[in-house]
């Protein structure tokens, strides 16, 4: 069998740790940010842990990361 391709959307939008995990950002802090409050706006920076029920569907999409 030949090699996969890795999904290159997911490539720039996914890192994985050491340990295995996925982290991700979050979405909603490109555009229309005057409505959003200052506390919203500071959460949404911060880097997050992808949830356990989509991991097996992004270890597909990167098969060598």
């Amino acid at each position: 069998m030949g090699k996969l391709k890795t999904h290159s959307g997911s490539k720039k939008r996914f890192k994985f740790t050491g340990t295995g995990l996925i982290l991700r950002a979050h979405a909603n802090k490109n555009h229309i940010l005057n409505k959003k409050t200052r506390k919203r706006k500071r959460h949404l920076r911060t880097i997050v842990t992808v949830d356990k029920t989509n991991m097996l569907q992004l270890e597909r999409l990167m098969p060598y990361k």
